[in-house]
């Protein structure tokens, strides 16, 4: 596979002036004892421009990485191993899924919230083993305390094979700790997480590449 071309640490960053490419991703905090109830990052990008979604990486440099970080099954007994890193110009999230004490391995980056206001989904270039991973995203919203998390399938695609694909912010599932719950409608100008989860219930080894992530805007 030939490395894609770069314009520095997010590659290009279409319609936006150099002033404006702050709106990326921060590091989420992973607290083993807070789980899927992970506390949001206390550091923040900057120079977010209103209602016009900003958020848009490029994984072809390794240091499009750093933003994001593992959250395994073992912040609840699980046994399930995942990590992230850079290959071909791509982010790699690989490991093994062990269904029994938990099942779950994630991807987790914080958001400057503003950073998707506007947005009506994503668009995603990636390349799977053909497993049913999902998008997630935080908001301030919360249920009984706890922050609510919501959830969109990343259409499967054909293993081993590079694929467009779209996930739109409309209908989202929305649980705590994996127990469904009522919640407010995703609200993309509040989002303050955004992440990448394996849950399928399936043991095993799992890969999914990710060469960009970039926002539908609304209009």
């Amino acid at each position: 596979m030939h490395r894609r071309g770069t314009s520095g640490r997010f590659g290009h960053w279409s319609g936006m002036t150099r002033l404006a490419l702050a709106a990326a991703l921060m590091l989420s905090a992973c607290s083993a004892s807070a789980g899927e109830d992970t506390p949001y990052p206390e550091t923040e990008m900057t120079d977010v421009m209103e209602q016009t979604c900003q958020l848009s990486a490029d994984f072809s440099q390794p240091s499009a990485l750093e933003p994001w970080r593992i959250v395994n099954d073992g912040v609840m007994g699980g046994k399930s191993q995942g990590t992230r890193f850079h290959e071909d110009g791509a982010m790699v999230f690989a490991g093994t899924i062990i269904t029994d004490g938990g099942g779950f391995s994630s991807l987790r980056a914080g958001l400057r919230p503003g950073t998707m206001a506007g947005g009506d989904g994503l668009r995603l270039k990636v390349r799977s083993d053909g497993r049913a991973y999902k998008m997630t995203f935080r908001t301030s919203e919360r249920w009984r305390g706890r922050s609510v998390s919501y959830q969109k399938p990343i259409p499967q695609t054909p293993a081993g094979e590079w694929a467009d694909v779209t996930v739109p912010f409309k209908a989202m599932d929305t649980s705590v700790f994996g127990r469904t719950v009522r919640a407010a409608d995703f609200d993309p100008s509040d989002a303050r997480e955004i992440g990448i989860i394996l849950a399928d219930g399936i043991d095993g080894p799992f890969r999914l590449e990710v060469a960009s992530i970039a926002c539908m805007d609304g209009g």
